[in-house]
């Protein structure tokens, strides 16, 4: 975090590979590359893109100092005019990407880089990390918020994070995907994002007694006293304890707000219900009723079901290392050879897997919305030439079963182009909001999900159609190279 020169956040490879093009000058066209991901995470419907702002930082502090030099020669497999070479390195190319925060979906690109392709190589590794990453978390967070159904959810995951990397940047994309603040204190310092918590064990532990504790407490924090219960006997001692507090601030003249109390051991069904009904009893209806504990938004989902009195959620090792789906699967492929007319030559990657099957060309992303609704009919990957009318009818097909077919009428749909240019001829033009703006973005952009698609689980499945002169090329490519 305190290094902003990345330039060596890559794979040896992408470093010979540069090396092979600078011998062959006459290889280091400009060519297209797309960054874009295969499936959704966690079973999930959709994606969320986040960590563009971090590859701008990537890209606008790319250069290799004299120590990155120092470091390759003494690797020795780089010869010395190479070496000179990367002394005075710099982006130079294009770079259109979906704005953080949007909804993605697979096999769409994420960020296309326009470039010579030795700078289009040696960038390829960082975009996949931070992507990969942030993108993963604010879709795990994502899923976190809308399981706890309109309740506030903490990240608190930093002591689980790998790393501080980790900690810091995974608490970025949770409150891209919806947390309302987190507890790593840096993450507030770096983003300007809200920090919050409460105290640990040790704290009640370290007086004679609970009451003692909870009471010094409030005497230091009386307008966010929220009371750790569960550290000797919830029920019998932690309640009371806290109850009594609050009744000694309230008989005070103090205004209680923010105040309130975190279960995090037990059956927190139980132990909720139990909680509120005292509360309630002794006068305090408005108190919160926090819950940690391992939890996740399959048990946050189960806990909502059976009527906890949970209002508020404290995420933390589940959120942060995204613990059932411990990575993202981002790829970056070559679409697209710049020819000496100064078109570009599609190019198309070939498996026996289908889905490994890419899109060639250059193109762009529309997202298609039902009109009346606003929500999300489909998504259209389509070359950036192609031009389209909301007032007339549109076909989609299934790329990879294209007699599934929907016609739109005209005038029942709108379109909206996805990707937008962040940096032309290697400057930047793109203004990265703050991260409670894009979080903001993304909660308009979950809106335009039907519920359908955010349920945890068997999400219905968007759409992600290419458009027939794509999917044309596509297929003559395909024969052509079934042909060989």
């Amino acid at each position: 975090m305190d290094r902003q020169n990345l330039t060596l956040l890559t794979d040896l490879y992408e470093l010979t590979m540069m090396q092979g093009y600078f011998r062959n000058k006459d290889q280091n066209e400009t060519v297209i590359f797309d960054a874009f991901y295969r499936s959704n995470p966690m079973g999930s419907g959709y994606a969320i893109n986040a960590g563009l702002a971090q590859v701008i930082d990537l890209i606008n502090n790319l250069h290799f100092s004299q120590e990155d030099i120092d470091y390759l020669k003494s690797l020795q497999i780089f010869d010395q005019d190479f070496l000179d070479y990367l002394k005075d390195f710099h982006f130079t190319g294009d770079i259109y990407a979906i704005p953080e925060g949007s909804i993605m979906f697979p096999r769409e690109p994420m960020i296309k880089v326009i470039a010579p392709i030795m700078e289009a190589q040696l960038i390829e590794t960082a975009i996949l990390n931070i992507i990969n990453h942030q993108s993963l978390i604010a879709t795990k967070a994502s899923r976190v918020c809308f399981a706890a159904r309109g309740d506030g959810i903490m990240e608190f995951g930093l002591r689980r994070a790998q790393g501080p990397d980790a900690g810091v940047y995974g608490a970025r994309a949770a409150v891209i995907g919806g947390c309302i603040g987190t507890s790593n204190v840096l993450a507030g310092q770096l983003f300007d994002i809200p920090v919050k918590g409460t105290h640990a064990h040790s704290w009640i532990m370290s007086f004679p007694d609970e009451y003692t504790a909870f009471k010094a407490y409030s005497e230091i924090y009386p307008n966010a006293c929220l009371l750790l219960v569960d550290t000797y006997d919830t029920l019998k001692s932690g309640i009371p304890n806290a109850i009594k507090v609050f009744t000694e601030m309230r008989d005070a003249g103090i205004e209680l707000k923010n105040y309130g109390i975190r279960l995090d051991s037990g059956d927190l069904a139980y132990l909720s219900k139990k909680a509120r009904k005292m509360l309630d009893g002794a006068g305090f209806p408005d108190a919160i009723i926090s819950a940690s504990n391992d939890l996740d938004e399959y048990l946050i989902d189960s806990l909502k079901v059976q009527g906890a009195a949970i209002t508020s959620w404290g995420v933390g090792t589940h959120l942060i290392t995204a613990k059932d789906c411990p990575s993202f699967g981002g790829v970056y492929k070559l679409a697209a050879i710049k020819g000496k007319d100064g078109e570009f030559i599609p190019k198309i990657k070939l498996s026996e897997n289908t889905e490994k099957v890419t899109n060639p060309g250059n193109k762009t992303i529309y997202r298609i919305y039902e009109k009346e609704s606003g929500k999300i009919k489909a998504d259209l990957i389509c070359l950036v030439d192609e031009t389209f009318d909301e007032t007339q009818d549109l076909m989609l097909f299934d790329p990879i079963e294209p007699w599934k077919k929907t016609k739109l009428k005209g005038g029942t749909y709108t379109m909206r182009e996805m990707m937008v240019p962040v940096f032309l001829q290697g400057k930047c033009v793109y203004d990265s909001p703050k991260v409670m703006d894009i979080r903001a973005y993304c909660q308009q952009e979950l809106e335009t999900l039907w519920p359908e698609t955010r349920r945890l689980v068997n999400p219905h499945k968007v759409y992600v159609d290419l458009s027939k002169k794509l999917y044309d090329i596509k297929i003559d490519l395909l024969d052509k190279m079934g042909a060989e």
